[in-house]
Parts: structure tokens; sequence; C-alpha cells
């Protein structure tokens, strides 16, 4: 059986949840990573076997000239020619969301991989409950929706200011601003506001850089079909305390559906309700579909290309310009 060879870019958390899938594939192997910090490339070397370690993606590049495919994981304002160097090279490309912070980029790369296999990390999509709620919304009359994503602060350098993250709606609450999109399509306009009241950069070591994000912020967002979703994002409360269930609740006429986030799914009808719990792993049916659409040449398998996940970014960078704006931001 021919494998596909596979470079990692980025050897963090989050590559480690990809690695923890693609351990379980028989028709992979790991032949290169990079990452310039060398106790992370050890450590994923030590995981998958791969031969090659680098401390740039410009050295892998330089060195590795046959790949079958591409996992970027590095944060929004390290994609230095990464994706560039995958589309002149033809070299399918699985990549971290938030894309990057060059809303220029970004366009530029979505126009360049329109017949290029290419995935990005949403990877709700691929939940069973993801599914099963895009099912029940086939006869469902919705008018409004309501999310949350509220939690603590990731303690890593670049989540701390709002320049390297682009605060937590377009870095983490991102993922059910996709979902948003998956289930009622294209926004129409967005209206966002924000407070910087409750966390204090005195909470945070020095050795990370002065937290300047916001604590909370709430998006109200108006759908081309006529739903209108509020998304609320809080990076204030600590994951042991969290007394919030994050998710979605849909609500429609005779019936609603409150989605627990990546957990389970209560459908309300009748006076009834019934629970679903998910019974997959995301992550690894992400990758499983990107890698089965490089074997298949076929880029519509994967549920989230860059040129749809373009998309999304531009939905949360119109929410921080109604931030920063105080104003509605027309789409």
């Amino acid at each position: 059986m021919k494998k596909l060879k596979l470079a990692l870019i980025g050897c963090g958390g989050i590559m480690n949840a990809h690695v923890d899938g693609l351990l379980t594939f028989e028709d992979v192997e790991v032949v290169a990573v990079a990452d310039p910090r060398p106790e992370r490339t050890k450590a994923i070397q030590a995981r998958t076997g791969a031969p090659n370690a680098y401390p740039s993606h410009a050295e892998l590049f330089e060195n590795e000239k046959e790949l079958d495919a591409v996992y970027i994981c590095v944060e929004p304002t390290a994609h230095n020619n990464i994706e560039e160097t995958c589309i002149a090279r033809g070299i399918p490309f699985m990549v971290e969301k938030p894309m990057t912070m060059d809303m220029n980029q970004a366009k530029t790369i979505a126009e360049a991989t329109k017949n290029l296999v290419t995935c990005v990390g949403f990877q709700d999509r691929y939940l069973d409950l993801t599914d099963r709620i895009r099912e029940e919304l086939k006869d469902m009359q919705v008018g409004l929706v309501y999310g949350t994503w509220i939690g603590g602060v990731p303690q890593v350098w670049w989540w701390m200011k709002k320049d390297t993250c682009g605060g937590q709606l377009y870095e983490q609450n991102i993922h059910l601003l996709d979902q948003l999109r998956y289930f009622f399509g294209e926004a129409e306009k967005v209206y966002a506001t924000c407070g910087r009241t409750l966390v204090s950069p005195s909470e945070f070591p020095d050795s990370l850089p002065t937290y300047d994000t916001d604590d909370f912020s709430t998006a109200t967002i108006t759908f081309k079909n006529g739903v209108v979703a509020n998304l609320m994002s809080g990076c204030y409360i600590t994951k042991k305390g969290d007394p919030i269930r994050n998710g979605l609740t849909i609500i429609g006429r005779g019936k609603s559906l409150e989605y627990g986030l990546r957990s389970d799914l209560a459908i309300v009808e009748s006076g009834q309700k019934t629970i679903i719990k998910t019974k997959v792993d995301q992550m690894a049916k992400l990758d499983r579909t990107f890698l089965d659409a490089i074997k298949a040449g076929d880029p519509t398998m994967v549920r989230s290309s860059y040129a749809d996940a373009y998309k999304t970014l531009v939905l949360g960078a119109a929410a921080n310009k109604s931030m920063e704006t105080g104003e509605v931001v027309h789409l």
C-alpha cells in the first residue's frame, strides 16, 4: 500500500490533536516536521517516527521534494509563505483556524486554491450532531438563534493580545461562527460590541505579553435568509468553575434544538425532549476526510475548504470591525 507522505509545520498543542488521529491511519507516514522550538519537533518525532526535523518551514520545503500533504498549525501571525509555497508546488494542505490575521493574504490564498484539495480546521462540521442539526433544520421555521463560548484565557503568548489572535470571537468562538454559516448560509450584516472590565493583566505571569484582548463580546448577525443569531464570547471564567453550557440554541416554530458544545443535542418538540450524545471523534474524521479527498483528487469531499473558510474569516473580521467602530457592518 502506497502511503501518503506528510509534513507537519508547527508542533504545538493543536498539532498533537491531529497526530492522535493520524497515528490510527495505516495509509500515511510523517516524513518531516518543522518548528523553531527543538523540544517540540523532538516530541512529535518521537510520536510519529518522522525522520527529518527542521527549525523552519522554509528549510523543510527546501529539503523535502516529495510531499503529498502538509499540515499547518502555526499562530495566526506566522503564515509567512507557507500556504503560498504549497500552492506553487501543488501540495494539498490542512491549516488550522484562524488561518491568518491578514485578510488580503487570506483572499489571495482562497482564490488560488479553488482546484487544490485544502482543509481548514473547522472540525465541528464533521460531528454527527452537526449532521443531525442540518437534517432537523430542513423542516424548521427558524427565527432566533443564540450561542455561547465562555471560558478562560488560553495562556500562550499570541493569545494574550488582540493584534496577534484577533480576539476570542475571531480565534476561538469562530467555531460556532462557522457552524452558523454551515447551518444558515451567508450573513447580510453584523453588529458587535465588547467589554474589558473583568480580566486584569496582573493575573498572568510576566513571561507572557500584556493581556489586552476582549474579556467578553456579543455579536448580532443577520443572515440573508432572515435568521438572526446572537453569539456571545467570553474568556473571563476559569474552566474549573465554568457554569455555562456552551453551544447553540436554535428556536423554531414548534421545535427547538439545543446543541451542547461537542457533547450532545437536545431536540425539543411537542413537549418531548430527545437527547442525543455524540459518538464521533470530529478531529480524526476531518483528517480522514482530507486525506481521502487527496487520494480521490476531489476537493469537494472536504466540508471546509480554504475558500469556504475564508468566508467565515471575513465574518469574524467584520464583527471585530463593528466592535472597533460601533457601527453595523454590511457584508
